[in-house]
């Protein structure tokens, strides 16, 4: 089995809304053994255009895991907020 990836590209459009997602995301990533590899802000688009500013690397022991993370309750209770807080492209891939 390869681990598999979630990677976000996020633009804040509310710092606090933001905050408050970003601290119930982890709760939601435990039961499906899923880590926080990587959270940052872009400094330069070395090539092409990237309209987000900020990333999020997410690793889950296989794609399955993804799956059922993000159409778990507990994740989907969330998406409501995210849309709120930010635009958010999410995307997964497998290693």
């Amino acid at each position: 089995m390869s681990d598999a990836y979630v990677v976000g590209h996020i633009t804040v459009k509310n710092a606090d809304k933001w905050a408050e997602y970003r601290s119930k995301v982890p709760q939601t990533l435990a039961p499906w053994g899923a880590e926080l590899v990587f959270r940052g802000q872009q400094v330069a688009a070395l090539a092409g255009e990237s309209p987000y500013a900020d990333i999020v690397v997410i690793r889950f022991p296989g794609i399955a895991a993804v799956n059922d993370w993000f159409s778990s309750p507990a994740y989907q209770a969330l998406i409501p907020l995210r849309e709120q807080a930010a635009e958010v492209l999410l995307l997964s891939y497998t290693s």
